[in-house]
């Protein structure tokens, strides 16, 4: 189910990411040794008061550089308004009420969406000059991202306005959700659309759990597949532009709803960093994934080309090993059904539960073969293992002292496992806990 969604919104050095990183610090949701997706971050998972949210820092997302600062900054807040839940409209309150603010302002008060107003960098309540009232957003509260003053009474105001949490609805076991996913202009929609045609009817389209969203039903090779918000991947409208330019937050939501999230990557140029995000929220979110290199008819033939892109795929999404890259043509249809099978694929390893005794039976086979090292003259002993969840698979290891176990001998097991049971295109995690 999709966690609401919380933006925020400001002009340029008004605090807008030491919020959002005191927010986010409050609850750590960053996953442990995972290169490249740590840093420079834009979504993360907050929780308060028992509500659980995604939270966006629009400003961390990649903007037009022929956009001046006002445009990108207006840019953020029809974003705000296409994808958020609630926005969180951030002002400083020691530079006061600048033009930007008032023209963000009428922006977000004409769309009648929910928002927070903080006014930030306030060291103390005494200090705050209320003209901010003035911008017809309520009342402004008064907050101090660096030193965490006034930050509980924020989250307040967010949860209050969070929409209220919808009922887990059944889903057929035989359909695979899947999100097309990626930056703008990677051929997301041409992509959906040839999976659409592909020799194959639609059965239905039917709403989503997210507002406006659409999900399209179809059927291929006696297979169920749900693409998820196809009418936010093919949107066409006035703010196009400047939606699918972040169309990073969008795919939030929609990976939050699959099974098997589909990374497409432009094969006419090199992997970027935003590519490198948007494959990690799904990554730290346990869905099964699938690297798609699309426009791949527009590249020379060439086998050693596609041998030296898929190194630099493999090196920019180290994290996501387990991933298939897979060089295909929206265009012209080509490897279009190889996807599918290789989704339908990722699906099954994802949600694959295997025999306890099998489980101890590799796990015991790899300790033989490699015992984990002694710590301060303590000898490490692994006891018996299970996996105790499925979507993604997760394997708990019993150990005397499971504190003392070293990441890498944590990542020789999760290979040892996926390499004895087979894993494709799903991420597996091995916890390691006491027995007592």
């Amino acid at each position: 189910m999709a966690k609401p969604l919380v933006a925020i919104v400001g002009r340029p050095n008004v605090g807008k990411s030491a919020l959002f990183n005191r927010i986010i610090g409050r609850r750590s949701a960053i996953v442990d040794d995972v290169p490249g997706i740590t840093r420079d971050r834009v979504y993360g998972k907050a929780e308060w008061s028992g509500h659980v949210f995604t939270l966006v820092d629009t400003g961390g997302i990649e903007a037009d550089p022929r956009d001046d600062i006002s445009t990108q900054t207006r840019r953020h807040a029809e974003l705000a308004i296409e994808a958020a839940d609630v926005i969180m409209f951030v002002v400083d309150a020691r530079s006061g009420i600048t033009p930007d603010d008032r023209d963000v302002a009428h922006v977000l008060r004409m769309s009648g969406k929910p928002m927070v107003l903080a006014a930030n960098k306030v060291d103390h309540p005494t200090h705050m000059d209320y003209e901010f009232y003035a911008l017809g957003l309520g009342e402004p509260i008064p907050v101090s991202a660096v030193h965490g003053i006034g930050v509980g009474n924020l989250l307040d105001a967010v949860v209050k306005e969070l929409p209220p949490e919808e009922a887990e609805q059944e889903e057929e076991d035989d359909s695979i959700r899947v999100a097309i996913i990626g930056r703008p202009n990677v051929g997301k929609s041409s992509l959906v659309n040839r999976i659409l045609g592909e020799e194959r009817s639609i059965v239905s389209s039917t709403p989503g759990t997210t507002r406006d969203a659409v999900d399209s039903v179809v059927d291929y090779d006696g297979t169920k597949y749900v693409i998820i918000d196809t009418a936010g991947i093919r949107r066409r409208g006035r703010v196009e532009e400047g939606v699918e330019r972040y169309s990073v937050l969008r795919a939030f939501n929609a990976v939050d709803r699959c099974d098997v999230a589909v990374t497409v990557l432009d094969g006419t140029s090199d992997p970027t960093v935003q590519d490198t995000k948007i494959a990690g929220y799904a990554h730290e979110a346990g869905k099964a994934g699938v690297i798609a290199v699309n426009k791949w008819d527009a590249v020379e033939r060439d086998s050693g080309l596609a041998r030296e892109y898929e190194r630099k795929v493999k090196t920019m999404l180290s994290f996501m090993a387990y991933a298939d890259v897979l060089f295909v043509s929206a265009l012209t249809g080509r490897r279009i059904p190889k996807l599918l099978e290789t989704i339908r694929e990722g699906a099954d390893h994802h949600r694959r539960r295997i025999q306890t005794s099998r489980v101890n039976r590799v796990i015991q086979d790899a300790v033989l073969r490699n015992p984990p090292p002694s710590d301060k003259g303590k000898a490490v002993r692994i006891f018996y293992a299970s996996q105790v969840a499925a979507r993604p698979p997760l394997f708990v290891v019993w150990s005397n002292y499971p504190e003392m176990i070293h990441f890498s001998y944590k990542r020789y097991l999760e290979n040892s496992l996926r390499e004895a049971f087979e894993f494709a295109s799903t991420p597996i995690i091995v916890e390691f806990r006491s027995r007592d």
